[in-house]
């Protein structure tokens, strides 16, 4: 089913508009936001694990229900976007994750597992909201052919969200732990209370913004064909919808299992803190590639930077199942490098000539996110009944469909080119 996002499609504004850079560095902010607590995830699901004593599959339940919320709130969240704007819809997102980090605080003193669920349920659901306004709102804050580079450069700021998150939760949670010499699910209170906080003030902040209003979308004559019927009827958006969601569920899959696979002897026998601030490097490694992906990404087609970066996240893949020691370690980490580029390029490409449709598409893909709901589970059962460096398997395949995809989208870019000219020649004659 797909998500009525607002209704009012996206146009690609002008470049030098003050206004657009002004509002693209304020939406950054949101993609530090969630960058930052989604990779707290990757801190927390060893500590419950531990403190709840929980296998590979019910410890991936943390990703479960955090990414189940995409699928089940993208549409209410667009719905709420088209009725009180996108302003108040970022307000209220801001206020959701803040009541979701709140409830840490009842279900660490109660020591309820469901408890921390819901509220890991409650908490994504703000950052649907988010979400479902922010990737087509800065796609829109420029030129068309610049929209996957500027996306990048937002992803770029998610990444560093990611990349001191597991720092700030590594410090704060196995720090705890460390001191106490107890594995007590209560040492999440403080650092959840502190984001809450956080997010409230930034709420309050962005009462006060002025942000552009998207208008129609311009099309181009290339891609005015693609606009008509419904978004089932474009097969890039739809291919580009299972591309969102291996390619979600692989990273979300690899930066869950990181801290159990560097603790491991044969690996790098790290102790949870450790292997803790090991997590940055991977969510650091995407930082890095998201600054030179929004450069790349510009002087060479997007579709074969995808292709590139896909093969490259399956030999590092292989590298690590087939290796031990430091060498395994640093494999697994470098595909948050090549990862980097991957969610806001797919998206980019799905979501092209969409016209009227782009609203709609963007909340399909937003709903594909669900995959970081699914891929760990798989990847938990398969570390369950082999081990956790033979699960690596299960991203490893979602690598090769991303590489097909891309491989479709030029194809189908250049064949959308010269039938283009043909009918313009055909005209004219």
């Amino acid at each position: 089913m797909a998500s009525n996002i607002p209704s009012t499609p996206v146009s690609y504004q002008n470049d030098d508009s003050q206004s657009n850079h002004f509002a693209f560095t304020a939406m950054t902010t949101l993609f530090f936001i969630w960058g930052f607590i989604t990779a707290l995830n990757d801190i927390l699901i060893p500590h419950l694990k531990a403190a709840f004593e929980l296998n590979y599959v019910q410890a991936m339940l943390v990703q479960f229900c955090f990414f189940g919320a995409y699928f089940i709130m993208s549409p209410i969240a667009g719905k709420l976007i088209s009725k009180i704007g996108y302003l108040k819809g970022i307000i209220t997102g801001l206020c959701t994750i803040a009541l979701g980090c709140c409830l840490f605080y009842p279900a660490a003193e109660i020591g309820v597992y469901w408890v921390f669920l819901a509220g890991l349920f409650v908490l994504a659901s703000g950052i649907t909201i988010l979400q479902v306004s922010a990737n087509p709102y800065v796609a829109s804050l420029g030129k068309e052919k610049t929209a996957a580079s500027r996306l990048n450069l937002a992803q770029a700021i998610n990444s560093l969200g990611h990349t001191l998150g597991p720092i700030f939760g590594s410090a704060l949670i196995f720090g705890a732990v460390v001191q106490t010499e107890v594995i007590d699910a209560k040492s999440v209170q403080l650092p959840y209370l502190l984001i809450a906080a956080v997010t409230l003030l930034i709420a309050f902040s962005f009462k006060f913004l002025h942000l552009p209003t998207i208008a129609s979308i311009s099309e181009s004559p290339v891609e005015k064909k693609a606009v008509e019927g419904s978004i089932w009827q474009q097969k890039p958006l739809l291919l580009g919808a299972l591309a969102i969601f291996l390619y979600v569920g692989a990273e979300v899959s690899i930066g869950s299992f990181l801290v159990n696979y560097f603790t491991q002897n044969d690996i790098a026998g790290l102790t949870e803190k450790e292997a803790g601030d090991m997590v940055s490097y991977y969510w650091g490694a995407a930082m890095i590639g998201r600054f030179v992906g929004a450069y790349l990404t510009r002087i060479v087609k997007p579709s074969y930077v995808l292709a590139c970066n896909s093969i490259l996240a399956m030999i590092l893949l292989a590298t690590t199942m087939s290796t031990t020691g430091h060498f395994a370690m640093w494999a697994v980490i470098s595909v948050g490098f090549v990862n980097s580029i991957m969610f806001p390029t797919i998206f980019t490409l799905a979501i092209r000539g969409l016209g009227p449709l782009t609203s709609k598409g963007s909340g399909l893909l937003c709903q594909a996110i669900v995959g970081g709901a699914i891929l760990p589970l798989i990847q938990g059962y398969v570390a369950d009944v082999s081990s956790v460096q033979a699960s690596f398997i299960v991203p490893a395949c979602s690598y090769i469909y991303i590489c097909f995809y891309a491989l479709y989208t030029a194809k189908w870019r250049a064949n959308s080119i010269i039938m283009d000219t043909t009918q313009r020649v055909e005209g004219n004659s």
